[in-house]
């Protein structure tokens, strides 16, 4: 059963889910995302603590601006001091593969594997791939969300997508339509022009079990960034899966898939084993 429980930080209150058994995995969701994308992501079988980000579901901004991924890795690292986590997997899909990049590379003590899927930065701040994001926000932010849906909708950067990664279009066009989509979108644009804050070298010092998952029909996650990572993490272990836009249904089987046999080929490693 999924414990629930609430981490403070700068005035934000923030969610966090505790759930399940085994080796655990501290898991983050997407920019936009959430638990609820996480429950999807993430196979059954371990213990997986997941923080909701600030303006991420349930859990609040705070006061502190501007938002970074290095403000969202601190708060993961505190969630996982709170349930009591000394050492952890960290993983991610998109935003939360940025996120426990981070924290393999600044926190080498904590973290003892990688599971990085679908990452939409390599080495570099705000990707052309971000920009569709931070498109969508400055048109919110300008506009308000109705008026920057229709100019959105019209745009090359929507026809490009719906041609080439009509999921990408999908998850956009949900930005307009959230509750909190003016103050959103600042949280969008800030992180859409981060980066990763790991250099290469940085990725080719780490010593950690590593699985990198990626997929094509994918303009916000190229494949191209998975490779990079995977490339430059010493034996990371590389997987392509089915795309989201051409079988929901097999890309999450095979993620899973992959998820579970890397984590069980590890489970019995002792360096892979909390403390």
């Amino acid at each position: 059963m999924a414990a629930r429980t609430k981490l403070l930080r700068d005035g934000a209150v923030l969610g966090i889910t505790d759930t399940g058994e085994g080796l655990a995995v501290v898991f983050q969701h997407g920019l936009g995302g959430g638990e609820a994308q996480v429950a999807q992501t993430f196979p059954a079988g371990f213990r997986r603590i997941t923080l909701e980000c600030r303006g991420h579901g349930g859990s609040g901004l705070g006061e502190r601006r501007p938002f970074s991924l290095q403000m969202f890795a601190d708060d993961v690292l505190a969630a996982a001091d709170q349930v009591g986590l000394d050492r952890f997997v960290a993983g991610g899909v998109s935003m939360g593969a940025a996120i426990a990049m981070r924290l393999a590379c600044r926190h080498p003590d904590r973290i003892t594997g990688l599971v990085l899927v679908r990452p939409a930065w390599s080495f570099g701040p705000a990707p052309d791939n971000m920009q569709p994001i931070a498109e969508v926000a400055r048109l919110i932010l300008d506009h308000g969300p109705d008026r920057a849906r229709t100019i959105f909708a019209q745009s090359e950067t929507a026809l490009r997508l719906y041609r080439e990664a009509p999921d990408n279009l999908t998850s956009l066009l949900g930005y307009f339509d959230r509750a909190d989509a003016h103050t959103f979108a600042q949280v969008l644009s800030n992180i859409a022009a981060d980066g990763l804050g790991v250099s290469e070298q940085g990725a080719t010092a780490l010593r950690v079990p590593t699985l990198v998952i990626g997929n094509a029909v994918d303009a916000v996650h190229p494949l191209s960034a998975a490779y990079t990572l995977a490339a430059a993490i010493p034996d990371a272990i590389f997987a392509e899966i089915t795309p989201k836009a051409r079988d929901g249904a097999k890309h999450f089987s095979e993620l899973h898939t992959q998820i579970a046999n890397f984590l069980q080929s590890h489970s019995k490693v002792r360096s892979l084993i909390p403390s």
